[in-house]
């Protein structure tokens, strides 16, 4: 890559609602997803268990995407997991309580034996691709809760 190469933010979800959160970066050949959630429905949604983010663009990009990176263990940020997976084949980073709760998710789905979780501990950073990743503590409303520091060369 050269100095010239943009940076591209692309919100998959989670702007303007509460839930479905998803975001993606993508440098160069490149991408990482943050979060993968669900939006349960309001009254006006009748019939409609949750929704999971358009994950279209990652699809048409699948040799691109090289992780999942989880913030926390809430639903609107790991809600959408078992039913992205069979069509993201990557490895997802989490914290440890996030990385059990999804582990338990998935079982649920039959969607563990395939899935390629890994946890992270706090200030241990690590590489995606051209991305550095070091996540970090953050206060939240569940134990555990990471922010992410995503860097480019």
């Amino acid at each position: 890559m050269n100095a010239n190469t943009p940076l591209r933010v692309i919100p998959l979800g989670g702007l303007g609602e509460i839930g479905k959160n998803m975001m993606a970066l993508e440098y160069g050949d490149d991408i990482v997803v943050i979060d993968a959630g669900v939006l349960f429905p309001s009254e006006d949604m009748p019939g409609v268990d949750f929704a999971i983010p358009d994950i279209g663009y990652l699809v048409e990009n699948r040799e691109k995407v090289r992780a999942l990176l989880i913030t926390h263990g809430h639903e609107d940020h790991i809600g959408a997991l078992p039913y992205i997976l069979g069509d993201l084949d990557v490895p997802v980073y989490a914290s440890r309580l996030s990385h059990g709760l999804i582990s338990v998710k998935l079982r649920e789905h039959g969607r563990l034996r395939d899935a390629k979780l890994n946890v992270v501990e706090p200030h241990e950073p690590f590489s995606v691709g051209d991305f550095r990743v070091e996540f970090f503590r953050v206060c939240h409303s569940i134990p555990d809760a990471m922010g992410i520091a995503v860097t480019t060369p």
